[in-house]
């Protein structure tokens, strides 16, 4: 271990360069912002968002009717505050991201289309063309720091984020293998969620869990770790990571079939394919444990509009061999978004002085046990601008520039990795029971006396899969995205959080 000689400063330091990362970054005008991505600019999960963007923008809708949809769907944990706060900030959100440069689908009258999904009373969903709603996002915000003078490094994967006396004092980073320290009084976690954690995931590759993993180890409070949402209409093609159906698909009327043609969701719930995700995920996850082959049918919901209509979802399934046109598609639930994360107030302050964080990364309250369709990128957008709000109205002394230590870097392990993700996907999973969650914890101690010291993407990994499999040990109910078969039914003692103290 050596160390780093040269010191970046900035005022703020950002870590994420999705819809959160961005927007915090574009809204800290007149502060010196260095924004640090693991890979290239506008890497993470936003890209790959189909759904689109949930708003009160129409004119039978509002903040106070959004907000009553998010709470229903989130099974009694969600903080009413931080989801008022989403909610009553979505059009203008929404509107900010239009002035910045995206460009969402709209009719010949030049009005918003609205689409619908699960949960959603009425039609509030955003899109950019049909279901690449998130690359549009990327676009425009990626367009707009390329304006700015934000200065972005890339390909940084943040190892630690320095504390002194009590407070951050910025990062230690590896870019192409060589360290880097970034000394700043602010640093912004916006970094994403846990999805890579598990062996079938829709989000991608760099999506680890690393900012949990940072956060846990700067001394922050984190909460509700075992609340994991699984989308239960991802393509089951072998594809690692696996292709998101969106959830629109559903919402326009495409069905799920089992191998005998017939509709199963109807006797799970009054609102069939669109129930709840948790719902329809132990739907489709009981027929495959049971050796049987759902699949979603948009043959006459959509049939031979598909390349128009949805032409991320048709591209998909064409790269598999398959014609959602004139087939119904083999789909399974995959591990899709976190609730749970960092603990934060409603500007995005986290237990740790000078430390903030945005979007999946955090627990802001606003999902409660699970999320609510299409909130996510409105989530982003929202929170970001109060992340850089709160941070505009600091004035954080200036932090230490000394040199730092180096990182140990060990050699990948992959291997490790794969058997970590498939335990996670097992037995902390879409069910989940204390045998199973007691087997993987014995099996997390297995793999982490094999891991090799230093920092790493395995070591958040591990963290990460620690924290939320004791977490869903602890909670001995079922309540939303967590569902124990040993304790299948919702109590009402505990509509409570757990709390991961520093």
């Amino acid at each position: 271990m050596s160390t780093i000689g040269d010191v970046l400063v900035a005022d703020a330091v950002v870590i994420g360069s999705g819809v959160s990362g961005l927007t915090t970054a574009l809204s800290l005008e007149g502060r010196d912002v260095i924004l640090l991505t693991k890979g290239p600019l506008a890497s993470g999960s936003t890209r790959w968002a189909q759904g689109g963007i949930a708003a009160a923008v129409g004119e039978d809708d509002g903040p106070d009717l959004h907000a009553a949809d998010t709470i229903g769907v989130g099974v009694g944990l969600n903080d009413p505050p931080a989801v008022a706060a989403l909610t009553a900030g979505g059009a203008e959100a929404v509107a900010t991201l239009i002035e910045r440069g995206a460009a969402f689908d709209r009719d010949e009258a030049g009005n918003l289309v609205l689409g619908r999904e699960a949960g959603h009373s009425v039609r509030r969903i955003l899109h950019a063309s049909g279901d690449a709603t998130g690359a549009e996002v990327s676009r425009a915000l990626t367009a707009a720091v390329g304006r700015s003078p934000i200065r972005v490094i890339e390909h940084a994967w943040v190892a630690e984020i320095l504390v002194s006396a009590g407070r951050v004092a910025g990062v230690v980073a590896v870019v192409d293998g060589n360290p880097i320290h970034v000394a700043a009084p602010v640093v912004v976690l916006a970094t994403g969620g846990i999805g890579h954690v598990y062996a079938k995931t829709t989000n991608p590759p760099e999506v680890t869990g690393d900012g949990i993993a940072l956060a846990r180890r700067a001394g922050a409070d984190l909460t509700d770790l075992e609340f994991v949402q699984f989308h239960p209409t991802a393509l089951d093609s072998g594809r690692d990571p696996m292709g998101l159906l969106t959830e629109a698909l559903r919402g326009e009327g495409a069905v799920l079939i089992d191998d005998d043609g017939e509709r199963f969701m109807l006797g799970e719930h009054p609102d069939a394919e669109l129930a709840p995700r948790d719902v329809v995920a132990r739907a489709t996850w009981r027929l495959l444990r049971a050796g049987r082959r759902p699949m979603l049918d948009a043959r006459d919901a959509v049939g031979g509009a598909f390349p128009e209509r949805f032409p991320t979802v048709y591209g998909l399934c064409v790269e598999a061999g398959l014609d959602p046109r004139i087939e119904p598609v083999p789909v399974s639930p995959a591990t899709h978004y976190h609730m749970g994360g960092i603990l934060t107030d409603l500007d995005g302050r986290s237990t740790v002085p000078g430390l903030w964080a945005a979007g999946e990364v955090t627990r802001t309250g606003i999902h409660g046990a699970n999320r609510l369709a299409s909130n996510s990128l409105l989530e982003g957008l929202v929170f970001g601008g109060r992340v850089a709000a709160s941070i505009l109205a600091t004035n954080p002394a200036p932090v230490p520039t000394e040199t730092v230590a180096g990182p140990t870097i060990p050699e990948p392990q992959p291997d490790l990795e794969q058997a970590l993700r498939d335990l996670m996907w097992a037995e902390v999973g879409v069910i989940r029971s204390a045998d199973g969650l007691e087997r993987a914890l014995d099996e997390i101690d297995r793999i982490e006396e094999k891991a090799a010291q230093g920092a790493s993407e395995l070591r958040s990994m591990l963290t990460v899969s620690r924290l939320v499999a004791e977490s869903a040990l602890a909670r001995t109910e079922s309540r939303g995205g967590h569902f124990r078969a040993d304790h299948p039914e919702t109590d009402p003692g505990w509509a409570y959080s757990i709390v991961v103290p520093r």
